[in-house]
């Protein structure tokens, strides 16, 4: 994977894109170029992946001098395109799939965008008619920022790179921060937590005309649309379709000049993942074993060792096993958040951070990782709720009650309980929202009701302001969940993280989940595909019989790359929970209800009220703010 920093009318700075050499040691370029509205800068750190030549450097130019690329990503079916290209008289001189993306944009314009099978951002810069060019992938796997004034206009790979220009204060952006700190989201608008630096979303492209003197306009305009498909389709024909869609995203992810490895976490997507792999790798044979690298805990309420040990043995894996201390959650959590830019909403992305050091330490460039199949496939257990509800609106009453009863007898869920949260899914989503909101005060005892807070006037939850400004319908079944979850909330944000933390060990993470064909499919299928009885992603579980174990495919429970936090948090980490506590309340004394906050973080440390995530929330808010030097 690479970094990318492109300016116009900016005063040219070429520490913009050093900054972030994390992204790509293998090399770095900077050109400048000449347009009627200001200096144009393009800069680029390469990690090399694909034709580890210098024949791959960028910026990369056409022979016409014309057109100028930099580019982050993969593009996976580089080697077909190139074939068509060729079939048309195109000439290549290197092996790279940047100058396949560069020569494609040259044929097709912003057409080749759908031609593109592969996760990407990228800028081109079109020297002749003076205009730049900018496209993020359709789930944007990979980060594309931007900052604009009358004066001039930047896009980055990470935000560090345009903190510090002319206009941007480097203050918070208070609405973006209250969704984070109430619902744990991020990355479910253009917006970001700094205020007045941008993104673009995934599926959207830019385009900015340098041909004059006058101040450059932004248009944004979306090329892939946030929509499904309806499919109808019998079980065994979608698990057939399923697992060929798999094995082809498995196998074009494989496509690298350098080491692939792959995160095994023990779960169904890191699992199915694996063995798909080693079956292509050969390791059933004597070939060259898959890398697995995998996260540990000694508590067993989230430690998945004996699943991924399962799989290790029927995938004949070489595997990595790496144990996260509770004592270097704190002491590298500012690294962390400078890495990742913006606060984050657990523990969790420190035990990714340390599968992916991991990884770097045994020689292992290319990860291939799960991401992406839990939003798709409604994999998150809060799915029952919506599936139970949209059985009663289409009449299956027994469906819905043979549902709650499966539940009940394979996972001890209470009875009243589930048709609580299934009596809240058929609510319409302003009284959800507003009920929502009631009961976050009454758990929250008020922590968040400010005036600072009540000045960015939030009328909408996360949820609903990631839907609504995606267009996606309100939430109603496991259609509408997992089209939210894939393209508002969820999934996002996770690429967001695992963007970061890959590319801060410089290591290239890849989802073959989310090869396009494989996601239009997975969203085009019925509900009935997703969710049957207590399992979740059925479709995924039939489709991997005889892949991968069946320990692992009968698996019900869901721990999500969980940490042992409330352990580690009620434990060792104890004093220094309540001290990260206190330093965001002094650095940001109005913003927060101390009193509350104080209540709550005590009652969560001494046992007397359950311990969520919001504690750390509020701590990784000050320390993110103390390393950027955020104000309020």
């Amino acid at each position: 994977m690479c970094g990318l920093f492109a300016s116009l009318g900016f005063e040219p700075d070429r520490a913009r894109i050093d900054i972030v050499a994390h992204r790509g040691p293998d090399g770095g370029g900077w050109q400048v170029y000449a347009s009627p509205a200001g200096p144009v800068a393009l800069g680029h750190r390469r990690l090399a992946i694909i034709d580890v030549s210098d024949a791959g450097l960028q910026p990369m130019a056409d022979a016409s001098g014309r057109f100028h690329l930099i580019f982050n990503g993969e593009i996976y079916n580089y080697i077909e395109l190139r074939e068509e290209m060729r079939a048309r008289g195109e000439v290549f001189v290197s092996e790279s799939d940047s100058e396949v993306l560069l020569r494609a944009y040259m044929l097709w314009g912003e057409a080749a965008l759908t031609r593109l099978r592969g996760m990407f951002a990228f800028v081109i810069w079109d020297d002749r008619d003076k205009t730049l060019f900018a496209a993020r992938d359709r789930y944007g796997i990979k980060p594309l920022y931007l900052f604009s004034t009358p004066r001039g206009a930047a896009f980055a790979s990470e935000i560090k790179q345009l903190l510090g220009l002319p206009g941007l204060s480097g203050r918070m952006n208070v609405a973006r921060v209250h969704d984070f700190l109430a619902s744990g989201i991020s990355d479910h608008t253009s917006e970001t937590m700094f205020a007045g630096v941008l993104q673009i979303r995934g599926g959207e492209y830019a385009r900015i005309d340098a041909s004059t003197s006058a101040a450059p306009t932004v248009a944004i305009r979306r090329w892939y649309p946030a929509t499904a498909e309806n499919l109808s389709i019998g079980e065994d024909e979608a698990a057939e379709r399923f697992r060929e869609l798999l094995t082809e995203a498995v196998r074009l992810h494989l496509r690298s000049d350098v080491p692939v490895g792959s995160c095994l976490s023990g779960g169904l997507d890191s699992s199915a993942i694996v063995c798909l792999m080693s079956r292509m790798m050969g390791s059933g044979d004597g070939g060259g074993k898959v890398n697995t690298v995998s996260a540990c805990y000694a508590e067993k309420s989230v430690d998945e060792k004996p699943f991924m040990d399962a799989v290790v043995t029927h995938a004949h894996t070489q595997p990595h096993f790496i144990f996260p201390k509770a004592e270097d959650v704190f002491q590298r959590a500012s690294d962390i958040t400078w890495h990742q830019d913006e606060p984050f909403g657990s523990t969790s992305i420190f035990a990714q951070w340390c599968v992916f050091e991991e990884a770097r330490r045994v020689g292992v460039k290319v990860m291939l990782d799960g991401q992406g199949a839990d939003e798709q496939l409604a994999g998150y257990h809060t799915a029952f709720a919506y599936r139970v509800a949209g059985l009663l609106r289409s009449g299956r009453v027994d469906a819905a009650v043979a549902t709650l009863f499966a539940r009940k007898r394979e996972l001890g869920s209470p009875l009243l309980g589930q048709l609580s949260m299934a009596a809240i899914a058929l609510m319409p989503e302003f009284a959800t929202a507003r009920l929502r909101s009631a009961y976050q005060q009454v758990r929250q005892g008020g922590w968040l009701d400010t005036a600072v807070i009540r000045e960015t006037g939030n009328r909408t939850t996360a949820v609903q302001e990631g839907r609504l400004r995606t267009g996606l319908d309100p939430i109603t079944d496991i259609r509408s969940l997992s089209l939210g979850l894939t393209y508002a909330t969820n999934l996002p944000m996770l690429l967001h993280w695992e963007d970061r933390n890959s590319m801060a060990h410089s290591i290239e993470a890849r989802v073959p989940f989310l090869d396009h064909p494989l996601v239009e499919f997975s969203l085009a299928l019925g509900n009935d595909h997703k969710i049957k009885g207590a399992s979740t992603k059925t479709v995924l579980r039939r489709a991997m019989k005889g892949v991968m174990p069946d320990v692992v495919i009968d698996r019900r429970d869901k721990l999500g790359f969980a940490t042992p936090e409330q352990v580690w948090f009620r434990g060792p980490l104890n004093g220094v929970a309540r001290d990260g506590v206190e330093e965001t309340l002094s650095l940001y004394p109005d913003l927060l209800n101390a009193g509350a906050v104080r209540t709550n973080t005590a009652r969560m440390l001494d046992g007397q009220a359950p311990l969520d995530f919001s504690l750390w929330r509020i701590i990784n808010l000050g320390i993110w703010g103390q390393r950027y030097g955020v104000s309020l």
